[in-house]
């Protein structure tokens, strides 16, 4: 188990990410993963009040609604982590005072729960100062519908504004910081974010875990990428470095016999700082590699020749 910054809430150290939910999942798919997921340890389900308002039909509050649905049907409120956001929802854009409490009763009222174990700030929003933000965040934990605090998508220098902002105030203090992080994504975050999060115990929860996909090994030709509603994210990668990636990704799972997904997941486990990664599933039978990379123990040699080989995108 991995624990969340200075919070004491304990997390399976995979996190189910929700974006999938209502966009290329239908509630009953999500619900089997969900189950899924559970069945096999995991505690702890990413979401946000914007999935999926991009998806056509949708208007945002989908996953969110989906989860709710699941919790309640399996009654299981209270053995579950459930993290969801502000800012990016259409009804709720932003960060003011007012907006963040009226979208923080909207996720409650879809995810049918009267808390959310961790309510991020999902963007910066520079229009709104940031003391207001940070004490609309106080409020909410004051009140008891938030149990802790996160950040996503914040530059280091407003990070650390939050904090200067909070201790200055006597409001609750983030614990927890997701950002943008993966085998071949490593610069922003190890040159700005990852500093910041040591010197402030922040649980580190990366999204983009898996490179929206690439680092499953299921993308090697550009024509793999047409298979797949989401492949284009993955296409920025499809290079030789990024395939050299891959090639050492796949003899290092042929070793342990597990997927390569598994393998990028537990590598990023090894970073400082790292909780859980972020990754999410379409299906049921995704999820294995997932779940398996919880538990995977890559040795000293397999993690320096993952570092050398995914340098370059430093």
């Amino acid at each position: 188990m991995s624990t969340l910054g200075s919070s004491g809430i304990e997390v399976f150290p995979l996190n189910l990410g929700g974006n999938v939910f209502g966009w290329t999942s239908d509630e009953a798919t999500s619900h089997q993963v969900l189950d899924a997921f559970t069945e096999a340890g995991g505690d702890f389900v990413d979401t946000a009040d914007g999935y999926s308002a991009w998806a056509p039909g949708n208007s945002g509050g989908e996953s969110e609604t989906i989860i709710g649905t699941w919790l309640t049907a399996r009654k299981n409120r209270d053995s579950v982590v459930v993290a969801t956001k502000v800012s990016q929802h259409p009804q709720f854009r932003g960060l003011s005072a007012a907006n963040v409490a009226a979208a923080a009763d909207a996720s409650l009222a879809r995810l049918g729960t009267d808390y959310i174990d961790l309510y991020y700030a999902h963007y910066d929003d520079a229009r709104t100062p940031l003391e207001e933000t940070a004490g609309a965040f106080d409020a909410l934990v004051n009140a008891g519908k938030v149990r802790a605090v996160g950040v996503s998508n914040y530059t280091a220098d407003r990070i650390r504004e939050w904090f200067e902002v909070a201790r200055r105030n006597d409001f609750v203090l983030p614990v927890a910081v997701q950002p943008h992080y993966n085998l071949v994504e490593r610069r922003a975050y190890e040159h700005n974010i990852a500093p910041v999060a040591a010197e402030e115990n922040l649980a580190v929860l990366p999204y983009y875990a898996l490179a929206a996909g690439f680092l499953t090994g299921k993308y090697r030709t550009t024509s793999d990428l047409a298979s797949s509603p989401r492949g284009g994210g993955a296409k920025a990668y499809l290079t030789e470095d990024g395939l050299a990636v891959i090639k050492v990704l796949t003899e290092v799972a042929d070793a342990h016999g597990v997927q390569p997904a598994s393998v990028a997941l537990a590598w990023l486990r090894t970073r400082p700082g790292v909780a859980a990664p972020i990754a999410s599933a379409r299906t049921v039978e995704q999820l294995p590699a997932l779940i398996a990379s919880a538990t995977l123990e890559l040795t000293p040699d397999e993690k320096a020749t993952l570092d050398k080989v995914s340098f370059w995108r430093r």
